[in-house]
């Protein structure tokens, strides 16, 4: 059985892994709220059923996604998150597959208490990371 969203903002990274882990796109995307923007490659946020398309790419490689949180700065019922995360292994045909990042993300607790992705950019770091909103 899979853990609950988070209570904690800095669970949120964990939670993510555990279910991009399992493969259930269906349960990867109850950690977004409703209209988060997703943002698959620096530039380009999505939202809706184009951002769960281009994170169904990332889950179709089939392979584990490792996170490792650096900071989480909190106020209110929002949170900065800024999470390093690999996904590293070899795809269904056989290829090396080595992607990498320094997340910045904001996740905001709900009126349930729970924390979901707002903004998910896995690349913030990257150059040309900044750009348009969905």
């Amino acid at each position: 059985m899979m853990r609950q969203l988070a209570e904690r903002p800095e669970d949120v990274p964990a939670v993510f892994a555990e279910r991009f882990n399992s493969g259930d796109a269906e349960a990867v995307a109850e950690v977004y709220e409703s209209g988060a923007v997703f943002v698959p490659e620096p530039g380009s946020g999505l939202t809706g059923r184009d951002a769960r398309a281009a994170n169904e790419r990332f889950l179709s490689l089939g392979l584990p996604i490792d996170v490792r949180p650096r900071h989480v700065y909190t106020t209110g019922d929002i949170a900065l998150l800024i999470v390093d995360w690999t996904i590293d292994g070899t795809d269904g045909d056989g290829h090396p597959v080595h992607i990498e990042g320094t997340a910045t993300d904001v996740a905001r607790r709900g009126e349930d208490g729970r924390w979901r992705y707002a903004v998910d950019n896995p690349f913030g770091v990257k150059p040309g990371a900044g750009g348009e909103s969905g």
